[in-house]
């Protein structure tokens, strides 16, 4: 009974360590489609479609756009980012599997032989958090 006490106290404060990840993507290319985001938490996942923990989209506007994806709970991070000019809600590749839409990452870019690492895009949120990504 005390352990289900115990639970009951601290499960508000759980609900306290919610944040708002705002994410502030530059230079988008045209108003066209829209712009994705998914939010990773570890090294396993990364760049897996079942591996996004949360994930958030806004119409895309040339220069910038911000996207806030809320109820992020404390911890480290790592953002994927691309632009779906066409609209059809997928990453069109070409046959080598090479982006043909714009993507981007959480202070990493993508490499001359594929994409950055989870823990070089990893970043913390520790409370409300600003990040800015840059295509």
């Amino acid at each position: 009974m005390k352990k289900f006490i115990f639970v009951l106290l601290l499960f508000p404060m759980g609900l306290l360590a919610q944040t708002t990840l705002s994410v502030k993507i530059h230079n988008v290319a045209s108003s066209e489609g829209a712009v994705n985001v998914a939010v990773y938490n570890s090294d396993e996942t990364f760049l897996k479609f079942e591996g996004v923990v949360k994930s958030g989209s806004t119409k895309a506007k040339k220069g910038v756009v911000t996207l806030e994806i809320e109820e992020i709970p404390e911890g480290e991070y790592a953002l994927a980012i691309f632009h779906d000019e066409n609209g059809n809600n997928e990453l069109d590749t070409n046959w080598l599997g090479i982006p043909k839409e714009k993507v981007a990452f959480s202070k990493s870019k993508m490499k001359t032989f594929g994409p950055p690492k989870y823990k070089e895009c990893a970043f913390l949120v520790e409370k409300d958090t600003k990040v800015d990504v840059y295509f």
